[in-house]
């Protein structure tokens, strides 16, 4: 058993504490399984082992147990997981505030988002924005994809982040993809899947399936699932992703969502778990879109660079 310090006086001066460290701890804080958060890490379970063993060692705490479902938090580990789930992020920003040259952009962006890029991605990315340009203003227009994209062709819109695996690209228009996130499956903790071998859409086909009709999500969902020549027993449709979130939580459902809009919790506080699958789904793409014809202004530049940095944090 590990010694852990009894006073602050006793705390090594560097607590050597890496970021990989810190990333498999949330993992694992999020799924509650080491071996789900090893395969999602993409390392051996024996190696995740021991680096949340080391992690411990290092911070003079036991963060977590095991129990026959799993692992769960100490009260020492929902404290460490309040501090540290930002600190990969913190890190990239450091890098990116570092790498870039010190300039003042004055003057006014318009921006258009769709709702899943306005709900997960805005309030880092706005936060983010007005610490780097301190001078520039960024208009937000929350519209649907097809209303961005005519704006953008109007000239009313000077850029746009979308979800753009869901669109046909308009020729007129640029489109750069910033970031892709896997889709997976979620459920209960203790839903028999989520300790299956492999998952199929037949698996899942045989379950009550939440379905999010949310930014063209209803289609997406149409067409893989029409691929594989089976469809979902849908229970409910919602445009509410908390009901969705909810009632996965509660066991009354299933179902597949981006790891961008994943949280472990639902709002009563109940777990969720995820997994991949065992057949290749579509990732959700999020990107940059902008007007082909003519120069893009100084301030559209300076925000497009800004987010092909940022796109790194985001991921």
């Amino acid at each position: 058993m590990a010694r852990f310090p009894t006073s602050r006086l006793d705390l090594p001066v560097a607590l050597h504490i890496t970021l990989r460290q810190i990333e498999y701890f949330v993992s694992v804080a999020d799924t509650g399984r080491i071996s789900q958060s090893a395969k999602l890490c993409a390392v051996s379970q024996s190696s995740m082992t021991v680096a949340l063993q080391n992690l411990e060692d290092a911070v003079g705490a036991v963060l977590m147990v095991r129990h026959p479902k799993g692992v769960r938090l100490t009260d020492a580990g929902e404290r460490f997981l309040r501090h540290v789930r930002q600190a990969p992020l913190a890190v990239e920003r450091a890098i990116v505030a570092a790498q870039e040259e010190p300039e003042q952009i004055a003057g006014r962006v318009r921006l258009g988002v769709t709702e899943t890029v306005s709900a997960y991605l805005m309030p880092s990315l706005l936060s983010s924005l007005s610490q780097r340009f301190a001078n520039l203003q960024v208009e937000v227009v929350e519209q649907d994809r097809e209303t961005i994209e005519r704006a953008l062709l109007d000239e009313a819109l000077d850029l746009a982040l979308l979800l753009v695996s869901n669109t046909s690209q308009h020729d007129a228009l640029h489109y750069e993809t910033m970031l892709r996130s896997p889709r997976r499956l979620w459920t209960h903790p203790e839903h028999p899947l989520q300790e299956a071998p492999r998952v199929t859409l037949d698996d899942i086909a045989r379950e009550d399936f939440l379905l999010l009709d949310m930014d063209e999500h209803v289609r997406t969902v149409g067409k893989y699932w029409a691929r594989y020549a089976v469809a979902p027993r849908i229970r409910m449709q919602s445009r509410s992703i908390e009901a969705v979130r909810s009632l996965v939580a509660l066991g009354q459902g299933v179902t597949i969502l981006s790891d961008l809009v994943y949280r472990p919790w639902s709002l009563e506080g109940n777990r969720i778990s995820r997994r991949d699958l065992s057949v290749p789904v579509p990732t959700m793409d999020v990107g940059a879109v902008w007007r082909r014809a003519g120069s893009a202004s100084l301030q559209t530049t300076a925000l497009l660079d800004f987010l092909r940095n940022w796109k790194r944090i985001a991921q």
